[in-house]
């Protein structure tokens, strides 16, 4: 009897301690959420659509047997198209020559001042292999050379190599070697033959 009433009893009071004390839901700890992460966009490969860009290398031109060496730096617009494993494309560079040497003597100090402007139409075909475009391209170029407050222009056809580089989606880095032959009238009944070398790298953007 005494053990029922004692059970009875400890039941009762601990009914009235939970009703006191109101009741206490279980606390359920969440995980934190793992952080998204946003990748950066990469280059697709498609080398299709429009670019333009700065470039700066350096010139040399024989002259009949003779180097002269110089600068050359400017801009260019292109176009490009992507036909799977084929690349194809159109490109107009307008580069400033100067700083020109001959065996490191400087022109400016032998002549006089000496500038020249080269104006080229290109044709570029390529292999898409992915971020990298190596091509080979021929060009037609107007060369024009302002001498001592003369100046004079002819147009040569010329060739080259180049590569391109898709660093991202919208940049392009890139290398080129071209040259341009001319024929130039000396003023003693006959023409000097000239053939200009320009190695540049380019940096581009795509839209």
């Amino acid at each position: 009897m005494m053990k029922t009433t004692f059970l009875a009893a400890l039941i009762s009071g601990s009914a009235a301690a939970a009703m006191a004390g109101g009741y206490a839901a279980p606390v359920v700890e969440v995980a934190p959420a793992a952080p998204v992460v946003v990748a950066a966009e990469q280059p697709t490969g498609d080398w299709t659509g429009f670019y333009a860009g700065l470039q700066y290398g350096k010139t040399e031109a024989d002259i009949d047997g003779i180097d002269v060496d110089g600068d050359n730096y400017g801009v260019h617009v292109g176009y490009l198209r992507d036909f799977g494993r084929f690349v194809g494309g159109a490109e107009l560079s307008y580069d400033k020559l100067d700083d020109f040497d001959i065996g490191g003597i400087d022109v400016d100090d032998l002549v006089g001042d000496v500038d020249g402007n080269l104006l080229r139409a290109k044709l570029l075909a390529g292999y898409d292999a992915g971020q990298l475009l190596p091509y080979a391209a021929i060009s037609l170029a107007r060369g024009e050379l302002e001498f001592d407050g003369e100046d004079g222009s002819e147009t040569g056809l010329g060739f080259g190599l180049g590569v391109k580089y898709m660093a991202t989606p919208r940049f392009m880095l890139g290398a080129e070697w071209m040259r341009n032959s001319f024929e130039v009238d000396n003023g003693a009944g006959s023409d000097t033959d000239v053939d200009l070398d320009t190695l540049s790298l380019n940096a581009s953007f795509r839209f």
